[in-house]
């Protein structure tokens, strides 16, 4: 094993090189996979609707084809998943990534291409391999066994053709190179399970038996993983189930909340950390220097960026710039072009700029994933930011949560938070006082809202019991995956929901 550890690793930093290109010269190499994309499906049904052949430049470019959200795609997916080729994209589409980024009933289903998953996602997952063994050349990640946390899939018959529908990350590894599926662990019978109570039960029972190095997944269902991981072993720690554990890779959610928990269960400084952003989309950035809060925007992909402008919480679809454009500090929404067939697709996200030279970014949270009842515009970046600054000094350490607006009459409000504890803060009052603190530090608006109470009183915080999320969220069927809890809303669907259920005692 120690002679393939040192192959992969000889070959995974190759890709540097390539990599430092696409830092160097960031709008040549966007302005080329813009000409790419559109010279590849100039005769496709969407090609010729605006007439691809003849676009030139950005602007034309960004005058001829319309913004596009999901909803205004749905017809010509539709028409891919009955059968249809050709209609955004050239090539054959068999392939459709559900989308699990709410817990809303309706799922959304991603066309994925084979361009896109070997030009992006597979790329994307050996080039965050490639920045690791770049930034650890001692590395000992390939001398073991990597667990992935996947998602479920269905094939579905249509005219005789199988189509494959499922969560992004059963699709990769339904389609992973032989090599690589002799590297992960577990086997794809237990991997592509669909009921995931007995599936974290059957990962943990099959992995434990082996020398696992690293994992990748959401946090909240890899540490459901780690503490059945110890339940059948009896062990303290996992370093003693995986000695040679060194990295976890996660993404999806702000990893902050989380680091306390992992840090227990994995007590030593030579476990790294990773962050990505990939999404059934693409493959959109990957940390690239230890310790740093911020990704590399990754421009090689297949995938063409543009930006709008968040202003009172929401994008200025007026505003529509390219990347040559953005500055640091901003909040931007993000429009994408890809080689899956999404055409000036807004992703739903939003990231702001830490650097432009190279262009790098953080995530802040969704367009529709705010609080802006009074004014206060409030972002899940702040929430999370307020939470840790709370629990540190209190004391807590956080498993979920999620915060609504409550009205008390048509001038004043407040927020109510209900939040699930793995160890509850030692003063709810102090923490509550705390919390309100960091989040004006944080945000202008929330503390001209809050000033003398007039506007926005303080907040409600409500703690619930162990396992209420999790019992939610099975509830509605979004158990696994990519799925977690929405952190902030604008009206009190979820919120109402989970009190519901917790009144009711809904819940084990």
């Amino acid at each position: 094993m120690a002679l393939i550890n040192s192959v992969i690793s000889w070959l995974m930093k190759k890709r540097i090189h390539q990599i430092d290109l696409f830092m160097k010269y960031p709008l040549e190499v966007q302005q080329e996979w813009l000409r790419k994309l559109l010279g590849t499906a100039r005769n496709t049904e969407w090609g010729k609707r605006c007439d691809f052949r003849s676009i030139q430049t950005y602007d034309e470019f960004r005058s001829r084809v319309p913004l596009n959200d999901y909803e205004s795609l749905k017809p010509f997916i539709e028409r891919l998943k009955q059968g249809e080729q050709n209609i955004l994209w050239p090539t054959e589409i068999k392939c459709f990534a559900k989308s699990s980024g709410t817990t809303n009933d309706k799922s959304k289903f991603i066309p994925v291409s084979q361009e896109a998953l070997e030009e992006c996602h597979f790329k994307g997952g050996k080039d965050l391999l490639s920045i690791y063994c770049n930034n650890h050349p001692e590395s000992n990640l390939f001398a073991g066994k990597a667990l992935a946390m996947g998602g479920t899939h269905q094939i579905v018959e249509v005219n005789n053709e199988s189509y494959y529908h499922g969560d992004l990350s059963a699709i990769l590894i339904q389609h992973l190179p032989v090599w690589v599926e002799y590297l992960r662990t577990p086997g794809l019978s237990i991997a592509l399970m669909d009921e995931w109570e007995s599936k974290i039960e059957k990962m943990a029972a099959a992995t434990v038996q082996h020398d696992v190095t690293n994992i990748s997944g959401v946090p909240s269902w890899t540490l459901l993983l780690l503490k059945k991981a110890l339940e059948i072993t009896g062990k303290q720690n996992i370093l003693e189930v995986w000695p040679n554990f060194e990295l976890y890779i996660h993404g999806g959610v702000n990893f902050v909340p989380y680091m306390d928990q992992f840090r227990k269960l994995l007590p030593s400084n030579t476990v790294n950390y990773l962050e990505t952003y990939n999404a059934s989309e693409g493959f959109f950035g990957i940390q690239d220097r230890d310790g740093s809060n911020d990704m590399l925007l990754m421009l090689d992909y297949g995938i063409f960026y543009e930006f709008i402008p968040m202003e009172d919480g929401s994008p200025d679809i007026s505003k529509v710039i390219s990347l040559s454009q953005v500055m640091t500090g901003m909040n931007y929404a993000i429009v994408i072009t890809t080689n899956g067939g999404l055409w000036r697709y807004m992703l739903g996200d939003t990231v702001t700029f830490t650097s432009v030279s190279p262009y790098r970014i953080q995530i802040t949270g969704r367009t529709k994933n705010f609080i802006n009842a009074f004014g206060e515009e409030l972002i899940v970046d702040n929430a999370e930011k307020a939470l840790s600054v709370a629990c540190r000094k209190c004391n807590g350490q956080l498993c979920e949560f999620t915060a609504a607006p409550v009205y008390y009459g048509e001038q004043r409000g407040a927020h109510e938070w209900l939040i699930e504890f793995e160890q509850s803060p030692d003063d709810l009052g102090f923490f509550t006082e705390t919390f309100d603190n960091a989040l004006k530090s944080l945000n202008s608006d929330y503390e001209a809202k809050r000033y003398h109470d007039l506007l926005l009183g303080p907040p409600i915080i409500r703690v619930l019991p162990k396992g209420t999320f999790y019992q939610w969220l099975k509830v509605k069927g979004k158990l696994g995956g990519q799925n977690k809890v929405p952190r902030l809303a604008n009206e009190r669907k979820y919120v109402d929901d989970i009190l519901s259920m917790v009144k009711e005692k809904k819940y084990s």
